[in-house]
């Protein structure tokens, strides 16, 4: 019993460290998806964000039953407590099936959707919708196109009118004269945005994954070591469950 409510205490106050962790992971997804949502149709992509915040906020009441459990046993906080690891296992087991699953199917549509908007935008003024969403998202990672920067002269089949054959959203940001003349490629971006895009959201799912993976580890590590000081209590004084 006393390794059991060592056990029980530790644990207790790894659960209020690791809902930082789990909330940081889950606000990474969620302003991922927001600020890349003009690359996604699907509005529920960011859902495994949302699942590890609210694993997150119910991991504070939980350690915090831990460490009243390992100092003094009561049979009603032992059995909320179980309420509750069993509720954050249903959590994070479905956060880190649909960060899995969401980043695989989020490779397989970047490419196509990010093709899509350097072909519309490709003669788009400044102006459109589009063409800036393109523009924010080249200069925030600077890169330039979907492979490379000649994605831009495919796509621009009237690119000999052109003062400039790729957006100045191409342009490094030490170059404040530059206008996306290709005749000064030592002024662009010239790696596609695809690659740095997938990182991120790679990163980004794959944090949230193991994240869930340990604290599903440790609660039920939590689990076992309260069935252990359970069992020193009558049957009957445990019917609530």
């Amino acid at each position: 019993r006393s390794s059991a409510r060592a056990l029980l205490r530790f644990l207790g106050f790894v659960f209020w460290a690791t809902a930082a962790a789990q909330a940081f992971g889950g606000v990474l997804v969620i302003l991922l998806f927001k600020n890349y949502r003009f690359l996604f149709q699907e509005s529920y992509l960011s859902l495994p964000g949302w699942l590890a915040i609210a694993a997150a906020l119910i991991l504070l009441p939980t350690g915090l039953l831990a460490v009243s459990i390992s100092i003094k046993s009561s049979r009603n906080q032992q059995g909320t407590f179980m309420y509750l690891l069993l509720l954050l296992l249903c959590l994070e087991t479905s956060s880190a099936v649909l960060a899995r699953v969401y980043s695989i199917r989020t490779a397989s549509q970047l490419e196509s959707a990010m093709g899509y908007l350097v072909y519309q935008n490709s003669g788009s003024r400044s102006q459109d919708p589009g063409s800036r969403a393109v523009d924010e998202m080249q200069r925030k990672l600077q890169c330039c196109g979907v492979h490379n920067y000649t994605d831009w002269l495919k796509a621009r089949a009237a690119c000999w009118h052109l003062t400039a054959c790729v957006p100045e959203s191409c342009c490094k940001e030490k170059y404040s004269h530059c206008r996306g003349h290709l005749s000064h490629l030592e002024e662009l971006s010239q790696e596609g945005c695809l690659k740095k895009l997938e990182d991120q959201f790679w990163f980004v799912m794959l944090y949230v994954f193991w994240c869930c993976i340990v604290l599903s580890i440790l609660e039920l590590l939590a689990g076992v070591s309260n069935g252990i000081l359970m069992r020193h209590q009558p049957f009957q004084d445990l019917r609530f469950l």
